[in-house]
């Protein structure tokens, strides 16, 4: 399938796919060509309700090959909290207009905000079509980061940020540490057991589809059941 003009366009000329890294060429194939409803049930309102918003995924080198950086939000924050996730958060004035690469550069300055992430070192190559979380009402566009030029990551606010960790490709694609998540209210969906850490909601989901249409995807038994107060 074809992504539509509105996915495809307003990146003020910050995405390249130039050098990348052989192991990433599927990623970036992926985000080319996937649908919105091949990503996610939870599509954004047609009348344009929603905050615009945008996280950074970011894929690095690290001794265990490629690897995912990923957060842990404070427990004290109003949405979400406590919960492994993107580094990314809402469209602010100062990222400019999203029709011009608002979002990416919103994308960036969150991950520096909350990670202490330098963006000089992140080369940009693809856009996820724009996905929403009913429960809080953003409106997110996962945006696709190479780590080309690695450097020292933490918290950088605890008000934010508990912790920040990276995570193997390798370790999200074993079978054994991955599951379905049990939601109280019934709901179930893609968990990844890995870091000491039950990654589950939104961003689960959303690596479970980048490695199902990377062809990284490994048959990994969807019957095995966690709660959400998992601990390793």
């Amino acid at each position: 399938m074809t992504r539509t003009g509105e996915e495809i366009h307003g990146t003020g000329g910050l995405i390249s796919g130039a050098g990348l890294p052989d192991w990433l060429a599927p990623v970036e194939r992926a985000a080319r060509t996937v649908a919105p409803e091949q990503l996610s049930r939870f599509l954004p309102p047609a009348n344009g309700a929603g905050r615009q918003s945008a996280v950074l995924i970011l894929f690095g080198e690290g001794e265990r090959g490629p690897e995912l950086l990923l957060m842990e939000r404070a427990g004290t924050l109003r949405s979400h909290a406590g919960q492994p996730s993107f580094p990314g958060g809402a469209l602010d004035p100062e990222d400019g207009d999203p029709a011009d690469g608002g979002l990416l550069r919103a994308a960036l300055r969150e991950a520096r905000e909350e990670t202490g992430l330098d963006p000089s070192g992140v080369q940009l190559f693809g856009v996820l079509p724009r996905l929403y979380i009913p429960v809080s009402g953003f409106v997110v566009t996962p945006v696709l980061g190479w780590w080309r030029a690695p450097t020292p990551v933490g918290v950088v606010d605890p008000a934010e940020t508990a912790r920040v960790f990276t995570v193997p490709v390798a370790d999200l694609t074993d079978p054994a540490n991955r599951a379905t998540s049990l939601h109280p209210s019934g709901h179930t969906g893609p968990a990844f057991l890995v870091e000491s850490a039950l990654v589950w909601g939104f961003t689960a989901g959303v690596i479970d589809r980048i490695l199902h249409y990377s062809g990284w995807e490994r048959p990994w038994d969807r019957s095995k059941q966690v709660p959400l107060d998992w601990r390793s």
